[in-house]
């Protein structure tokens, strides 16, 4: 039985470019439904999409919402990972994440990426 393919967004914006902030979700939703492992991870100013109540405000123009990406790339069964040190710079606690995202560091998202079979950064 043959490993299952996983893939790996990185993403580094939020609502100050709306539209960098989208694609990775629209791309790791994709992703899910051709049955690929997708990890999203947030660093740097990308860690507020994961704090509660951001994403609904955060639309690029013709795309879908970032909220309903969001929710359904949770859904389907996608990981998103947080940078530990990028929330602690930004003063946001850890129960002000939106349940399902994961605080990690260093250690967490190297992991995830030896473990995939591409990487992308947005």
């Amino acid at each position: 039985m043959s490993k299952q393919e996983k893939i790996v967004y990185i993403l580094t914006y939020a609502g100050e470019d709306p539209e960098r902030a989208t694609f990775p979700f629209t791309l790791a939703t994709g992703a899910l439904t051709m049955d690929v492992q997708a990890t999203i991870v947030l660093q740097g100013p990308a860690v507020f999409i994961a704090k509660k109540g951001y994403a609904e405000h955060v639309a690029a123009c013709g795309l879908t919402p970032l909220k309903t990406l969001l929710d359904t790339f949770l859904e389907m069964g996608g990981k998103l990972l947080v940078c530990q040190p990028c929330i602690n710079e930004r003063k946001i606690d850890v129960s002000d994440l939106i349940d399902k995202a994961i605080p990690t560091g260093a250690g967490g998202v190297t992991q995830e990426i030896l473990e995939a079979h591409a990487t992308l950064v947005y």
